[in-house]
């Protein structure tokens, strides 16, 4: 296979806003996203995935702009019955925990609601709610009382296998049986399982025809929407339809050394330094002795990072959205002359570094909606290797790490180190691989306050 068969450019459409003219420059403008707080209600049977998808989501939102909070009712169960004993607590005619189980769910809808009101955009209520009753529940408070949008996200599953998986791997190991043997949690999990589908009502097409909601079954296999109200909850089914559970694992790394890095300058589209040539052969190398299946490799479409991949044999797609953030007047400059020449515009990077915007450039909020489609291609992918460049690594970085805005823009991402990223259940597992070739140190500390 020739060089030109196994590399592609990819272009995905520019996203977000240009930057501005010199001497008309303020932070770039926050999105509105949500224009009205929206409750997302989980509906499904224990296993069913319900958790693994409101996290998940919550940490998309939250890196796209939208203030995105999960208000979990087993936790709130769990802070009010101090220890688990049994699968009958949960047996919709067991009367005693039915009145703690309402309880707490609205304690948790009381809490949620105090969010939307204050800061928040989306809230996320994690529960089971299986009967038409609760979701009615949920819809009377939420919608009529309160005037907020209401989204339903169904999980289900009829594969036994996938949901005694996600039972063996997850819920076993909740604080709920941290003083059982795992057969035994196994078997009171799957009665537990049993006293929820005693009451459990799906939403229905034709029941539940003018609410808004989308049912994901077998974890992805297929898809049903119904009444998308906006915006918001557009992108919550574009993102549920492209994230897959299947293991594999990212590799993120920047290019080898550069000659801009070399003389401190920012941007540009300069070669590899020797040193930077060396990293790159270690990379493939590296990458060789990781044995990975099917592996793919992307890099952005400047000179540094097509040369890092040069030694690989993988397939190779290069992403104009993975370019460095534009530096705009500041490119190849560096952050002495910037301090020099533009002291007002240095000045206001640091006092918010992710918002600010360089003349005629971006700022790491425009990056950040650059690079959403290449999240959305991430998640539908198995074994990937992106060879990328600081701003962009720390915002690819921030999405799986579930890092906020402030610290995005301080993350550390060292040239020549390898961070190969894992996704687990409710989280990511990160491991770091320096390739022992020095390089310059590009990292700017957060400036110190007063």
């Amino acid at each position: 296979m020739t060089d030109e068969m196994r590399t592609r450019k990819l272009s995905c459409p520019e996203v977000g806003v240009s930057g501005s003219e010199l001497g008309n420059l303020g932070p770039a403008s926050c999105p509105q996203l949500a224009n009205c707080p929206t409750v997302i209600v989980m509906v499904g049977l224990p296993a069913r995935g319900k958790t693994y998808m409101s996290k998940k989501l919550t940490r998309y939102l939250n890196w796209i702009g939208v203030k995105c909070r999960v208000f979990n009712v087993g936790e709130y169960r769990r802070s009010a019955v101090k220890e688990y004993k049994k699968f009958d607590f949960f047996d919709p005619e067991n009367r005693e925990a039915m009145k703690i189980r309402n309880q707490v769910c609205e304690q948790a809808m009381e809490d949620m609601i105090g969010w939307l009101e204050g800061e928040g955009d989306v809230a996320v209520f994690d529960a089971t709610n299986t009967t038409r009753e609760r979701r009615q529940l949920v819809m009377d408070y939420c919608q009529q009382e309160k005037n907020f949008k209401v989204f339903f996200i169904e999980s289900m599953c009829d594969d036994p296998e996938v949901v005694a998986e996600n039972v063996k791997e997850v819920k076993v190991n909740s604080p709920d049986y941290r003083n059982m043997n795992k057969d035994e949690a196994m078997r009171d999990f799957l009665e537990r399982i049993r006293m929820y589908q005693k009451s459990y009502e799906p939403l229905d097409t034709q029941y539940d025809k003018e609410k808004s909601f989308i049912q994901v079954h077998n974890v992805g296999q297929r898809f049903l929407v119904n009444q998308i109200q906006d915006h918001v909850q557009s992108k919550i089914c574009y993102y549920l339809m492209n994230i897959h559970v299947l293991p594999r694992s990212i590799y993120l790394t920047r290019h080898g050394e550069s000659e801009l890095n070399i003389k401190g300058r920012i941007g540009g589209d300069s070669s590899l330094s020797f040193r930077g040539r060396q990293f790159a052969n270690s990379l493939a190398k590296f990458m060789e002795d990781q044995d990975v299946n099917n592996l793919k490799v992307w890099t952005s479409q400047l000179k540094r990072t097509i040369e890092t991949a040069g030694g690989f044999h993988a397939p190779i797609e290069q992403w104009k959205a993975l370019n460095e953030i534009d530096a705009g007047v500041c490119e190849e400059m560096t952050y002495e002359g910037i301090q020099e020449k533009y002291p007002e515009e240095f000045a206001m990077r640091d006092q918010d570094k992710y918002h600010y915007r360089y003349p005629r450039g971006e700022s790491y909020q425009d990056l950040v909606a650059r690079l959403e489609p290449v999240i959305m291609e991430l998640e539908r992918q198995t074994n990937v290797l992106v060879i990328c460049h600081q701003a962009v690594m720390r915002c690819l970085l921030a999405y799986f790490l579930d890092k906020n805005s402030d610290d995005l823009p301080y993350l550390k991402v060292p040239l020549h180190t390898i961070m190969k990223l894992t996704p687990m259940a409710y989280g990511c597992k990160v491991e770091s691989f320096y390739l022992n070739i020095e390089a310059v140190n590009t990292h700017r500390e957060r400036p110190k306050v007063g």
